[in-house]
């Protein structure tokens, strides 16, 4: 028999409209849950609100797997990864690494699986996923036979679930490197020290966008192992690729080695001085590109991500003339699509540009967005053309 939780009537609300969260503060009753058990959750007047995973110290108390009564066990877990498998097998094309769960956008809250060909890494963000850990493992094993599984646990937000930093190798042998193909490139990624769980996979489809409408001479800002330089190479005489990480740089060269790329100069540089410093020199540049790590960890940093994401705007749209390309990245879900096309626009009037939106766009589909809930609509991506 689950323990049960009590809620109440704001949380009820919440769950009914298609949010899996519950805050700290609107739990009544936890009884003898233990940290990342199982529970059944009840609203007011005893009501059945489904079954959830429980977090002791967490202000996200629980994150619902279900709207009813469900045993939460192997099969359950397989049967979502199954579903999460099918799903990719119809928006997925031309890479051999995407992401197969992508936590709340396929109904496994605080879990991320990312598939490298034959190795896959696991991400279990709160004590419930990491109690189930050893299911969700049998299942990848189960399902997809891999090489080798590894874990991707050293992220800060497990420090709020009371849970270690851990990066290790739960199933198989996992090589320094494992190499991948996407849109027609090699690329490599390394899954236990790598970005994220070993590369960026939710700027894929924004790769081929962007290579739509690039041209001349190129500047890739904040460029990590390579992604958007890699593809404008193939379209733009040069491209100038630019990132304050030596590692990722390396990694970058490496993928550019792999698909026989000589156009491309990587450079160490801070973006913000570097676009700074090219603007007083009057550089100009036919496409630019900004994809900035996350400005707003929190609600509270919007303000300051705001003038941030304005600045670094700012700073590209004047390396521009009539006709140039911006391709301008957000991957803060704090800060909402509106807010992202306002400060573009001023920074837009501030560099004296007027610019037109060729595509609003957002992550890759193997990164699904769940209506009801915003926090999983996090990447925005605008490309643009001075007119």
């Amino acid at each position: 028999m689950l323990t049960e939780v009590e809620v109440n009537r704001k949380a009820a609300e919440r769950v009914e409209a298609g949010h899996p969260w519950i805050f700290s503060s609107d739990v009544l009753a936890r009884h003898d849950a233990a940290p990342g058990s199982v529970v059944r959750v009840v609203g007011p007047h005893g009501k059945l609100l489904g079954t959830a995973h429980y977090s002791s110290t967490s202000q996200i108390t629980l994150r619902m797997l279900s709207q009813r009564a469900e045993t939460v066990d192997a099969a359950f877990f397989r049967d979502r990864l199954e579903r999460a498998a099918a799903y990719r097998q119809k928006v997925v094309r031309d890479t051999t690494a995407y992401r197969l769960v992508h936590g709340e956008g396929d109904l496994l809250p605080a879990l991320v699986v990312d598939r490298y060909g034959d190795y896959f890494v696991v991400q279990t963000l709160d004590q419930g996923m990491e109690a189930a850990k050893g299911q969700i493992v049998e299942a990848l094993e189960a399902l997809f036979s891999p090489a080798g599984i590894v874990e991707r646990n050293d992220v800060p937000v497990r420090a709020r679930e009371n849970l270690p930093l851990i990066n290790s190798v739960l199933r198989g042998q996992v090589p320094e490197k494992v190499e991948f193909e996407t849109n027609g490139l090699r690329l490599g990624a390394r899954l236990l020290s790598g970005q994220k769980t070993g590369v960026f996979l939710d700027q894929r489809e924004n790769y081929l966008a962007a290579r739509r409408f690039a041209h001349g001479p190129a500047l890739d800002c904040f460029t990590s192992t390579g992604g958007f330089a890699l593809h404008l190479a193939g379209v733009c005489p040069s491209v100038e690729a630019v990132d304050s990480s030596g590692e990722a740089l390396e990694m970058a060269r490496q993928n550019a080695q792999r698909n026989q790329l000589a156009n491309i100069e990587f450079q160490k540089a801070d973006v913000f001085e570097l676009l700074s410093g090219y603007a007083s020199a009057r550089r100009k540049f036919a496409t630019v590109v900004l994809d900035p790590p996350a400005f707003a960890k929190s609600r509270s940093h919007v303000p300051q991500a705001i003038r941030g994401y304005k600045d670094i705007n700012l700073r590209a749209l004047r390396l521009l003339d009539r006709g140039g390309v911006l391709v301008t990245c957000s991957c803060s879900h704090h800060l909402s699509e509106a807010d992202f096309l306002r400060l573009v626009a001023e920074a837009a009037l501030d560099a004296g540009r007027q610019v037109r939106v060729l595509e609003r766009r957002t992550q890759a589909l193997d990164h699904p967005i769940l209506l009801t809930v915003p926090e999983t609509h996090y990447l925005k991506c605008l490309i643009l053309q001075v007119v």
